[in-house]
């Protein structure tokens, strides 16, 4: 076969989220995913499907679009395909880290920012999204390109005049003074206290009656600012009084983007806060390229039969994320023998910001073995940070990979699409995109990766959470 040239691919096209997998089916238990695919160039068209589009919905988009090239002065653009993927890898780690630890009861080391304005103790400290939406702002409105995160409670964005500092982003930053809605939560608000406390894992400081937020992520990315009140547009609704971040101090990992959306299940989140809008329910189909667009919607709406429903479960130790119930998983149209208690240790949540999914480790070792069986008659490659079962894929125009499926109580199954299967740095190492946890009570968590072209139905309201063909490509 046909030897595969790359040379025309910038390396963002290689990021681990900016390739989509053109595929067929051979049979029910396999695609045939063409190499070519792994590499894509950049297209100016979306390539996506006619979405249905309504007042409650937003478009989302992949924060590295493989079309924006780095500037020559940018760091990145210096750094090969491989160093990217690493860091990318590297920062889910991170992560996945302060989830586990976090859930976990340990002990955590106070949360240090410098030069901030107050002093903050430690955070919830997850690392942020891969997928952004655009919100507005203020009156009159200012659109924002905000990264959404499920495993994130509080919203925030830049606002000028940025006291201390703010990172590089695409829109202008938010400036409070031009708007007439805008108002500063004082340091008397019961809201200055345990809640906001609740949804940053920092306790509240005060600068001139004002009260101030801070809060950290995994990747040691950080925003502190005032805390306030604001009119806010998803789609066509509006909103007024919204609680959230003014951000005076910015540094980190976000993009382009202004802030974050955070969609978790505190009080001040918001789902919370526009929950007597839509019902505390919400939906997304992440695309399986970051060249192409997919949706997020708020409010309930009918399902159609293909969805499938599965508990969502509820754990003291963490109110704010979204648990659910994994109890198996299939490669190849076979169920693999795990026992139900392997999932059960830890338990397992669902995040939109984490990309790799995280298993136990017998769950792991049962999906690696019966993943290395299936793929026996092609050469091994090196491994890649977390991701130890890798391929050279040198010489051939197409491959055959099993599909892998995974069970939700009450025995549902979630097909991953072929393009949640693999990451690929180079021809020469494409990656099973699982990894195993490091202690078989660490807890599980079902990835972004994993997620793409689902409908993914979060129903807080009646504690459940739909899968189902999805609306976008």
């Amino acid at each position: 076969m046909a030897s595969v040239s790359t040379s025309s691919c910038s390396p963002f096209l290689l990021l681990v989220l900016c390739f989509s997998l053109s595929f067929q089916s051979t049979h029910q238990s396999h695609h045939v995913i063409s190499i070519d695919s792994l590499f894509p160039k950049c297209s100016s068209s979306k390539g996506t499907k006619k979405l249905i589009q309504s007042p409650s919905t937003v478009e989302i988009h992949h924060k590295h679009d493989p079309c924006s090239q780095p500037t020559s002065s940018s760091s990145e653009a210096t750094k090969s395909t491989q160093q990217l993927i690493q860091q990318l890898l590297d920062e889910d780690q991170s992560r996945v880290n302060k989830i586990q630890s976090t859930l976990s009861k340990k002990k955590q080391d106070p949360l240090v920012i410098k030069k901030a304005t107050v002093p903050v103790q430690s955070g919830r400290s997850l690392g942020t999204g891969n997928y952004v939406v655009r919100v507005g702002f203020g009156t009159p409105k200012s659109d924002l390109l905000l990264v959404f995160d499920t495993g994130s409670d509080f919203t925030w964005i830049q606002c000028q005049p940025c006291a201390k500092s703010c990172y590089d982003q695409q829109d202008p930053i938010f400036n409070p003074s031009n708007s007439k809605s805008y108002t500063n939560v004082t340091c008397t608000s019961q809201l200055c206290g345990p809640k906001l406390r609740s949804a940053t894992s920092a306790t509240p400081g005060c600068a001139s009656s004002t009260c101030v937020y801070g809060i950290q992520y995994g990747d040691q990315s950080f925003s502190v600012g005032f805390f306030g009140s604001e009119t806010i547009t998803l789609g066509q609704d509006v909103f007024p009084n919204f609680f959230f971040g003014c951000g005076q101090n910015n540094q980190g990992l976000f993009g382009k983007s202004a802030g974050l959306l955070g969609l978790g299940r505190n009080s001040l989140s918001f789902v919370s806060q526009t929950a007597a809008k839509y019902g505390s329910v919400f939906s997304y189909c992440l695309p399986g390229s970051s060249s192409s667009t997919g949706t997020l919607k708020f409010g309930s709406s009918p399902y159609p039969p293909a969805v499938k429903f599965t508990p969502m479960l509820s754990r003291p130790d963490g109110p704010s994320f979204y648990f659910l119930d994994l109890i198996g998983i299939s490669v190849g149209g076979y169920k693999l023998g795990i026992s139900g208690s392997v999932f059960a240790t830890g338990g397992t949540i669902i995040d939109s910001g984490t990309v790799i999914t995280r298993l136990p480790p017998a769950a792991y070792e049962a999906l690696r073995g019966a993943f290395k069986k299936a793929m026996a008659k092609y050469p091994l490659g090196k491994p890649l940070s977390i991701l130890d079962t890798c391929y050279d894929f040198t010489g051939y125009s197409t491959v055959t990979i099993p599909k892998i499926g995974l069970f939700f109580s009450p025995g549902i199954e979630v097909g991953v699409d072929p393009s949640g299967v693999l990451v690929a740095a180079s021809i020469s190492q494409v990656c099973l995109a699982f990894a195993a946890n490091g202690n078989p009570s660490d807890v599980g968590i079902y990835g972004n990766k994993q997620q793409v072209k689902l409908d993914v139905i979060y129903d807080v309201g009646n504690s459940k959470i739909g899968f189902g063909p999805g609306s976008c490509s």
